[in-house]
C-alpha cells in the first residue's frame, strides 16, 4: 500500500498484476506477426509494453523514449522467455518512470534494460523451447493418440486446444512471476555491483549475437588458382587457417557502417548488396 501511495504522489499510475497480464496477452496474440531481420520480433514487445508504457509516461518525449527502448531487436519463445521478459520489462519501466519523476539518478539506465533483456532471451528461448515444444507438446499428443487411432476428433482436437491453453496459462504466470522479480530487484540497482552486471549481460548479449552472425551470416569465396599444376581453392584455405573470416569480415563491415552512419539499415543493406553482387561477378565470393 504504502509504495502505491509513492507512486500516486509522484504523479504515477499504479502498475497491476492485471496491466501485466493484459501485456502478456498481447505479447502472446503478436509474437511471430510483424516479424523482420532489423528488428525481429521487438515489435511484438513493444505492441504488449504500450499499455504499461502509455500509464507510466504522460510526457510524449518520455513516451517515445521508452517505445524505442522496447523497439530495439529482440527475439525469444513465446512463453518462458517471453512471459518472464514482458513482466520484468514492466517492473524495470516502471522504476524508470518513477526515478525521471522524482528527478533521481537514472539507474535504470537504457543499457541495463536492453542488456537484461539481451542476456535472457536467448537463455530462455532454449528452455522454453526444449520443454513447451520438445516436450510438453508431445505429451499432448501422446494422450491424444488413442483417441486418432480410434477415429475420434478429439485426438485432433485435444493436443491443439491443450497445448494453446497451456501456453497461454504459463506465459501469464511467469509474466507475474518476472514482474514480481523486477519489483523486488529495484532496490539493488544502487548497489556496487550493477556495473558488473551490465557488464556481464553486455558480454553474454555479444556472444549471443556472435552466435547468430556464425550461423546466419554466409560468405565463401570462389576464387581458385593453379600454382605448379595444383589447384588451390581459396575457401578451403581459409577454412584451415581463419576459418568464418569472410562472415566476421562482413558483420565487422556493416558494425563500422552503423557507427559512422548511424543506424541505418535499409542504405546498409542495399550497399551490402551492392558490394557482394560485384565480387561475385568478379569470382571473389
Amino acid at each position: 500500500m504504502s509504495e502505491v501511495i509513492k507512486d500516486n504522489q509522484n504523479g504515477l499510475e499504479e502498475i497491476t498484476q492485471k496491466d501485466v497480464t493484459k501485456a502478456y496477452i498481447r505479447w502472446h496474440y503478436a509474437n511471430e506477426i510483424p516479424h523482420s531481420f532489423e528488428r525481429y520480433i521487438s515489435p511484438s514487445l513493444l505492441y504488449a509494453m504500450m499499455p504499461v508504457l502509455n500509464k507510466l509516461y504522460k510526457d510524449k518525449d518520455a513516451r517515445k523514449a521508452a517505445y524505442k527502448r522496447q523497439l530495439l531487436f529482440f527475439n525469444t519463445q513465446l512463453t518462458w522467455g517471453g512471459g518472464i521478459i514482458t513482466g520484468l520489462m514492466s517492473s524495470m519501466e516502471k522504476e524508470r518512470a518513477r526515478q525521471e519523476v522524482a528527478k533521481e539518478e537514472i539507474t535504470m539506465s537504457d543499457e541495463l534494460m536492453y542488456n537484461t533483456k539481451a542476456g535472457l532471451m536467448g537463455a530462455l528461448a532454449g528452455i522454453g523451447d526444449a520443454i513447451d515444444s520438445g516436450t510438453i507438446q508431445y505429451i499432448f499428443i501422446a494422450i491424444a493418440v488413442p483417441w486418432a487411432q480410434q477415429g475420434s476428433a478429439m485426438g485432433a482436437i485435444f493436443p491443439f486446444v491443450t497445448f494453446a491453453l497451456y501456453q497461454l496459462l504459463i506465459g501469464i504466470f511467469f509474466a507475474k512471476q518476472g514482474f514480481t522479480l523486477g519489483r523486488n530487484a529495484t532496490s539493488l540497482m544502487h548497489s556496487s555491483g550493477v556495473k558488473d552486471a551490465i557488464n556481464l549481460l553486455s558480454i553474454l548479449g555479444l556472444f549471443m549475437m556472435g552466435i547468430l552472425a556464425a550461423n546466419y551470416v554466409k560468405v565463401t569465396s570462389a576464387m581458385t588458382f593453379t600454382l605448379s599444376g595444383k589447384e588451390f581453392i581459396i575457401q578451403d584455405l581459409l577454412n584451415k587457417i581463419l576459418p568464418g573470416i569472410l562472415p566476421l569480415a562482413t558483420v565487422m563491415g556493416v558494425y563500422f557502417y552503423f557507427v559512422k552512419k548511424g543506424l541505418k539499415v535499409t542504405k546498409a543493406l542495399v550497399w551490402l548488396t551492392i558490394i557482394l553482387a560485384a565480387l561475385a561477378i568478379v569470382g571473389i565470393l
